[in-house]
């Protein structure tokens, strides 16, 4: 295993991807970096993490910094809880560790938001301490080293000793990152550039002949479809926003009046009413736009916009913008589709 594990840490050297983070050690930049990649992909993230650092360079800022503001900078990145609790956990390091990351993989896995995964990243890559960091590039990638078919909680098992066993000798954090390269360049969901892989020889996925069947994917269930209507309400130049609580889907965003309707409901009744029982007003409808869709893990959504008008004086309930103010907060993406095709940029 000891030749192994000098043999991938050779091929690292050579082959790495250039990323920002890695330019740095501070425990914080790779903290970040780790939160903005779970489930999002690299090309994705590297704009938002430099934008990122730029605004808030140090876990300080990011502690006295306003939840609004950080949210503005995630926007687009999606699965926004990630910020909120490492705005949380930046605030915790801040008061209860004196502003330095704990180098304790059990104190820092208390942290908000911080699962195994985060933790063993950041205390290989920070710390160079001896933990593993296995995301799902370093599944595939040891599943088809040890040609696992199944990942069943054995074979989880089985994937945890042998990282174990690699990170064992040099180079833990380079160790983790080497085996997510080659999952990401070379061990492919669809794609397998076995020839050009520093586990080759010892590969049973390769040696099967067969190695993007490694491991079985799991088959995916039917995403189900909710509808909802939004409304764009206007008065002298306003318009209407709700911000959504902190503690759901979306937490701390803010968004258009929506509310989810069922598939015989008239759409047209159900903006008119929603906005009466949320509101305590009538609004005229003046247009209905195409249907908007956005994909979210579990769902999809399917949105009928209407833009209203208040049948009277403009009411004092509710968060009323100017129209040029509405980059100024944060929205998710299904309420910037809302926004285009309204064309509220020229509006």
């Amino acid at each position: 295993m000891y030749n192994t594990n000098k043999i991938v840490l050779s091929w690292y050297d050579s082959n790495k991807r250039i990323l920002p983070w890695r330019e740095s050690s501070d425990p914080y930049m790779i903290w970040i970096s780790e939160v903005m990649l779970q489930q999002t992909q690299v090309n994705t993230v590297i704009p938002y993490y430099i934008r990122w650092i730029k605004n808030y360079p140090t876990i300080k800022s990011v502690a006295k910094a306003d939840i609004n503001s950080l949210l503005k900078l995630w926007e687009g990145l999606g699965y926004y809880s990630r910020c909120r609790n490492f705005h949380k956990a930046s605030q915790i390091v801040e008061k209860k560790y004196n502003g330095n990351i704990p180098d304790e993989y059990s104190l820092f896995h208390e942290l908000p938001g911080v699962g195994d995964y985060i933790a063993g990243a950041v205390m290989s890559i920070a710390y160079n301490k001896k933990y593993p960091a296995v995301d799902g590039n370093l599944n595939r990638v040891l599943s088809r080293y040890l040609g696992i078919k199944n990942l069943t909680k054995r074979n989880k098992l089985r994937i945890q000793n042998q990282i174990k066993k690699l990170i064992a000798y040099q180079r833990p954090g380079e160790i983790n990152q080497a085996l997510m390269d080659i999952g990401s360049l070379l061990c492919k969901p669809n794609e397998a550039l076995c020839l050009k892989c520093p586990l080759i020889d010892n590969c049973k996925g390769y040696a099967s002949g067969y190695p993007i069947t490694y491991p079985l994917k799991n088959k995916r269930k039917s995403t189900p479809t909710k509808k909802f209507v939004a409304g764009f309400i206007t008065n002298k130049n306003k318009i209407l926003i709700n911000k959504r609580k902190h503690d759901g889907l979306l937490g701390g965003l803010w968004e258009l009046p929506i509310t989810e309707i069922s598939n015989n409901c008239s759409k047209m009744d159900a903006i008119k009413k929603y906005v009466k029982s949320k509101y305590g007003f009538s609004v005229n409808i003046i247009n209905q736009f195409d249907n908007v869709k956005h994909s979210y893990s579990h769902y999809k959504l399917l949105v009928t916009l209407f833009m209203c008008e208040l049948k009277h004086k403009r009411s004092e309930v509710g968060h009323w913008i100017n129209i040029d103010e509405i980059d100024q907060y944060a929205f998710s993406k299904i309420n910037h589709k809302l926004f285009d095709i309204i064309g509220v940029k020229n509006f």
